[in-house]
């Protein structure tokens, strides 16, 4: 007679084993018609789950992160069910939850089409609309194998013959489709009436370029329709706001096929990135940082050494010369510890902290680059301490403060915090990985800072924060990190003099506030839609004159800013000053100057903010000193218009 403990503290006997459906619909009819799924002492399980003994139950629905992902996840079943349906040679792969959605790679001699994602949908819609129930079957491994071989389902077989044979099979059916899946899954199709298939690329089979190319359909699911319609709209937004799109229509940057995965800038964009380098640079100053530059490119020995050739190989570029083997630095970590060796430190010396904005290269997949948000080349705000154990925490509750501060500079205000733990393929003992993720979870806590765990997500040398920022449409970018790592100054023989004059082993924490200076200015200017605050806008303000009779006055008044130190072009086209108007519009410029005859003889400006913005007429100096005021305010004018 199982005892149910339920999360709010109270508990339920029953007379006989139950299942987590049956619990649902003993504590309430509106809950068992939610129920998505049950977490049994920590597990998802299926509401059919048989429950035998005392245990802790909490339903899952779909207000609960894990129930979307269910609905996500039988939602990517129902997608094949239907793609079977309507092609019945089509062959199915595998159909996995991704970030807001999901998606199933298939084999299939037709070319999906979009009017063929257009009848898919409605197909899975019919399909929901059957309310099949949705069983879970165990099968013996042989046994599956031979089933999906007979109907005619190699890459399902080939999935299944890869799992020890001693392990028991999992598959979900329901009405006429079977398909591989540890589950759980939703009680039945009924549930899946909120989705949406996005779009179809090409995915080579388990990855491998040298495998057939497959179809891969996108698709999301959510748990009310309001919810996917603000997930849409988003992503209308984003599209929007690309950074690729404002970067060629700003005249900012471009990417060619010449260099792929490597940045073109133009003078504009060039500016942008210069005023976020030099702001950096003030912080590493202010925050007692010694820049340093490292090689860009360093013997192969140095990189088994720190044990990033056996961890990070397929990621470096490598080059030979005299018979010596060479890569271009991914990171900046074993330069750093280069020139702390350079001298025989002391415990006085410490904390050291070293920063540079070092160009790495990293070999990322041609498939996977992105605008500047995916690259191969890139320059990072790379910094790190050489400490000893006990000034670990003051350091980085210190950093995380420096972050904290810069993010809202630039105008990030809500920042999201996770600790990455220790990964499988790791280097340095337990107990050393223990105190490092001790000492970063003490760190946030001093800062009050909440966080969360994200399990095995550390870098193989050290477990890290992971600073996420959240943007103006609110999707979140993850930026900044903080590791802790006790092993890799020692293999690379960094020490200090300890105070009983013994030597140790520093340990060194890894830092970086925005990371990778190209993907946060595509950041950037998606989260202002291309619409930078003045101390960021490449042109702070454009002089547009009313006739050629003003030329000169426009010039004049464009330098005047100039010698100021601002970013001020003159606009001397012959074209009416309505359409000049509009062009510097487009630009995004936070303020246009026009000046005409009046303006030329009284010595002022008519100045407009952008967004259409009339601010009036003012002297020169006057406007300078707004100028002035919103770049030390670092503060957004006018709209994004």
């Amino acid at each position: 007679m199982p005892a149910i403990k339920l999360p709010d503290g109270s508990s339920k006997a029953f007379d006989a084993p139950v299942t987590v459906a049956q619990v649902a619909a003993a504590i309430g009819p509106g809950l068992a018609k939610a129920a998505l799924a049950g977490k049994v002492d920590g597990q998802l399980v299926d509401t059919s789950y048989l429950i035998d003994r005392d245990a802790e139950l909490a339903i899952v629905t779909g207000k609960d992160a894990e129930g979307v992902d269910i609905l996500r996840h039988s939602t990517a079943h129902l997608l094949a069910y239907a793609v079977k349906e309507l092609f019945p040679d089509a062959q199915v792969t595998i159909g996995p939850v991704i970030e807001n959605g999901f998606y199933y790679d298939f084999s299939c001699k037709r070319t999906f089409t979009p009017e063929d994602l257009a009848a898919i949908e409605a197909k899975m819609a019919e399909l929901g609309k059957r309310d099949e129930a949705v069983t879970r079957e165990v099968w013996n491994r042989d046994d599956a194998v031979k089933f999906f071989h007979s109907i005619g389902e190699r890459y399902k077989a080939e999935i299944i013959a890869s799992i020890p044979a001693d392990q028991p099979i999992s598959l979900y059916r329901e009405g006429g489709f079977i398909d591989l899946c540890r589950g759980p899954h939703v009680p039945s199709t009924g549930k899946l009436r909120v989705f949406k298939l996005m779009k179809v690329a090409g995915a080579y089979w388990r990855g491998d370029s040298n495998n057939e190319m497959l179809q891969r359909i996108y698709g999301t699911a959510w748990a009310s329709q309001a919810e996917q319609d603000a997930y849409l709209k988003m992503l209308e937004e984003a599209e929007r706001r690309d950074h690729r799109k404002l970067g060629r229509e700003l005249d900012l940057f471009h990417t060619q096929e010449e260099a792929p995965g490597l940045v073109f800038w133009h003078p504009k964009g060039w500016a942008v990135w210069q005023v976020v380098e030099q702001y950096l640079r003030q912080v590493y100053r202010d925050s007692g940082y010694q820049e340093v530059r490292a090689p860009q490119i360093l013997d192969r020995s140095l990189w088994e050494r720190s044990g990033h050739w056996d961890k990070y190989r397929e990621n470096m570029f490598t080059t030979e010369s005299e018979n010596r083997y060479y890569a271009l630095k991914p990171m900046n970590c074993p330069g750093h510890v280069q020139i702390y060796k350079s001298a025989l430190r002391s415990y006085r010396d410490l904390p050291l902290r070293y920063g540079e904005f070092g160009a790495c290269h990293r070999n990322e997949a041609s498939g996977a680059l992105h605008g500047l948000m995916r690259v191969r080349g890139f320059t990072q705000d790379d910094g790190h301490i050489f400490c000893t154990e006990d000034q670990i925490l003051a350091e980085c509750v210190a950093f995380t403060a420096q972050l904290q501060k810069v993010y809202a500079d630039f105008g990030f205000t809500d920042v999201l915090y996770k600790v990455a733990t220790r990964p499988a393929q790791r280097i340095g003992e337990d107990a050393l990985w223990d105190k490092a993720e001790q000492a970063l979870m003490e760190s946030l806590r001093a800062s009050g800072a909440p966080f969360t765990i994200s399990p095995g997500d550390g870098a193989f040398y050290g477990p890290k924060i992971e600073y996420h920022l959240k943007d103006a449409i609110g999707r979140t970018w993850q930026c900044g990190t903080m590791q802790v790592d006790f092993s890799m100054a020692g293999r690379l023989g960094a020490e200090y003099v300890a105070e009983d004059n013994s030597r140790r082993v520093p340990v060194m924490l890894h830092r970086a506030i925005v990371g990778s200076l190209e993907r946060f200015v595509g950041i950037l200017i998606e989260n202002h839609a291309g619409a930078l605050p003045p101390w960021l806008a490449p042109v702070q303000a454009a002089v547009a004159n009313i006739s050629e009779g003003q030329a000169d006055y426009a010039k004049s008044v464009a330098q005047t800013l100039v010698n100021q130190g601002f970013r001020v072009d003159p606009d001397l086209r012959g074209d009416k000053i309505n359409y000049k108007i509009r062009v510097l519009a487009l630009q995004k410029l936070p303020y246009v100057l026009v000046v005409g005859d009046k303006e030329m003889h009284a010595g002022t400006v008519a100045v407009r903010a952008r967004g259409g913005v009339d601010l009036g007429v003012m002297p020169v100096d006057a406007f300078a000193q707004r100028l002035s005021d919103d770049i030390a305010a670092r503060r957004q004018v006018g709209g994004t218009a």
